[in-house]
């Protein structure tokens, strides 16, 4: 990489899974192993592989705003929600010109850094690059994956993998979409069938931090020994 990229960090959602403890905060300000899932995210990004990051708000925005006061994160503000997607491009003025990192905040993470990874693996072909992981390194995901990595390290869909919530990608198709609130699925399609869409496996373990039960979950795995 040349320079750093720009990182949006997804913390807008309503929380519904994370019911009743959504009730009187935003998700990305429940606590894991004392502290807030947000700070565990923007831990990530304090390496020099990350330049601007921006978060984007929408539920309880004004406690988020609150949390991130004094720090340098800038906030794109939603109103009403525009998935991942849609946010990310209403993000775009903020963010800035260029791929761009994308990292969901209701996660954790034990073992190497996850953006550290993708910037090393990142090459210009690529129109994104996902960060995925296998099913025995994960705690508190249901689901049977999402993509299935080639031996040239295109993806496809296939209940293979599982994918972090971390990426680095292209936004210049953004535009293209005609409605507000989309899903980057819809992008990451087009870029699979141009053979634009690549992935690489995490090294570590990963912990989806959805429901209230996942949190003992995360907090196990982040007591656990170095891998």
């Amino acid at each position: 990489m040349t320079a750093p990229f720009s990182v949006m960090l997804f913390a807008a959602g309503m929380g519904t899974r994370m019911a009743p403890l959504t009730a009187d905060r935003p998700k990305p300000l429940i606590c894991v192993a004392g502290r807030a899932l947000l700070d565990h995210a923007l831990d990530l990004t304090d390496v020099p592989q990350v330049g601007r990051r921006v978060v984007n708000v929408h539920y309880k925005a004004g406690m988020v705003r609150a949390h991130l006061a004094g720090r340098d994160v800038a906030i794109s503000a939603e109103d009403p929600l525009l998935e991942t997607g849609g946010g990310l491009r209403h993000a775009l003025p903020i963010l800035g010109a260029g791929p761009v990192m994308t990292l969901n905040t209701d996660a954790v993470w034990h073992g190497p850094n996850p953006l550290t990874q993708l910037a090393a693996a990142w090459q210009p072909k690529m129109e994104a690059l996902l960060l995925l992981v296998p099913p025995a390194q994960v705690a508190g995901h249901v689901g049977k994956g999402d993509f299935a990595i080639a031996p040239d390290g295109r993806l496809t869909r296939a209940p293979a993998q599982i994918y972090t919530g971390a990426q680095i990608m292209r936004t210049d198709r953004l535009g293209d979409v005609p409605q507000d609130a989309f899903s980057l699925n819809l992008i990451w399609n087009e870029m699979a069938q141009r053979g634009g869409l690549y992935g690489i496996s995490y090294d570590g373990r990963w912990c989806d931090v959805g429901r209230p039960d996942c949190i003992p979950l995360a907090e196990q795995m982040l007591q656990a020994p170095d891998v």
